[in-house]
């Protein structure tokens, strides 16, 4: 039985407390949907900037009435201390993902994005220590890479950033190892690569591509592609990000480590290659695409031409080993983005 599998039993015998931070978000609401799936008491704190309340009453739903009474949802920013050390009291696992994502979005307002990912953080962490968290698990980015030209990415080798975000991201990592090494604190980082799947927002201007492109397709828009389309990503299913950290905060690690690790599945994908998988998965439910094609314009400052992961490290470390592969994950959220994209 593989250490996620046996990992979901051991947590159903002896359940926890957890906090998310930014739990009405993508990835925090689909943490929140699998924790209490597995009969875990969980705190979730969020300020709803880039959340909705609306990923919550989905979860509610599908978890049902008795697991939402392990829930306790606070209303509150990072970037507020005494938010943060109210939210900690009493948690055994963090599993921090507020944030404010998106290169272009950093480039347009570096200083917003850099006090919640910076100040915010700081803010998390700090209240982790002084309450006696046990682990905190943070969300990084692939971004930190940067300008680094080997592929696959490896933890170790990182380049110049080319964003605000990417900044942000790696200061946040300096901070964990530097608050395990003076408070002798369990900090573990996931470095995402271009997360997708159930209540990811296809709207506004620093969507994702997935959900953004679904929509379009749904719609009959038009796909923009910058660049050539020739750009590559290791995109990763939602339920692989949610199995590494599960993983990362319950796997044994020594009082005053700190690691990261790079969550992806080891694949990578050019722009143009998931646009014709999204076109004929589609399809059969939208003729109209029959006949589509993307429009191309120029390339984005601070985007990375290429990207892929070396997952070896989350494998060794933490039991990692991604459950479903770029065209699995868009199979299984189909229907969520048919009956909400549009």
């Amino acid at each position: 039985m593989k250490p996620y599998q046996l990992l979901r039993r051991r947590l159903i015998d002896t359940p926890k407390v957890w906090l998310v931070t930014g739990v009405a978000g993508f990835i925090g609401s689909n943490l929140l949907e699998a924790l209490l799936l597995l009969d875990q008491r969980v705190v979730g704190l969020d300020n709803c900037a880039t959340g909705s309340w609306r990923n919550l009453e989905q979860v509610r739903a599908l978890v049902g009435s008795e697991r939402w009474e392990r829930f306790r949802h606070l209303q509150g920013d990072i970037r507020d201390l005494d938010t943060c050390r109210q939210a900690t009291e009493g948690v055994d696992y963090l599993l921090h993902q507020a944030a404010l994502g998106s290169v272009p979005r950093s480039i347009a307002h570096p200083a917003e994005v850099h006090a919640c990912n910076v100040t915010g953080f700081f803010n998390v962490v700090l209240a982790a220590r002084d309450n006696g968290v046990r682990r905190v698990v943070y969300a990084s980015s692939s971004s930190v890479y940067g300008d680094h030209p080997d592929l696959p990415k490896a933890e170790h080798k990182i380049g110049r950033c080319l964003s605000p975000y990417a900044v942000t991201k790696l200061v946040d990592e300096l901070y964990a190892a530097v608050f395990a090494r003076c408070y002798d604190m369990e900090m573990l980082g996931l470095r995402y690569f271009n997360v997708f799947g159930p209540r990811q927002d296809p709207d506004g201007p620093y969507a994702a591509v997935i959900p953004r492109w679904i929509s379009a397709m749904l719609r009959n828009e038009p796909v923009v592609i910058h660049g050539d389309g020739e750009t590559t990503r290791d995109f990763c299913y939602v339920a692989n990000v949610v199995q590494a950290n599960l993983l990362a905060a319950t796997r044994p690690h020594p009082p005053g480590a700190d690691e990261v690790c790079n969550v992806a599945v080891h694949a990578r994908t050019s722009l143009n290659q998931l646009c014709t998988l999204l076109q004929e998965q589609l399809l059969p439910a939208c003729p109209h695409l029959k006949e589509f094609r993307p429009r191309y314009l120029e390339f984005r400052p601070g985007d990375v031409r290429h990207s892929e992961a070396d997952i070896s490290k989350a494998e060794q470390l933490l039991g990692y080993s991604p459950s479903h592969t770029v065209e699995q994950g868009l199979t299984e959220a189909l229907e969520w983005y048919r009956e909400n994209l549009v």
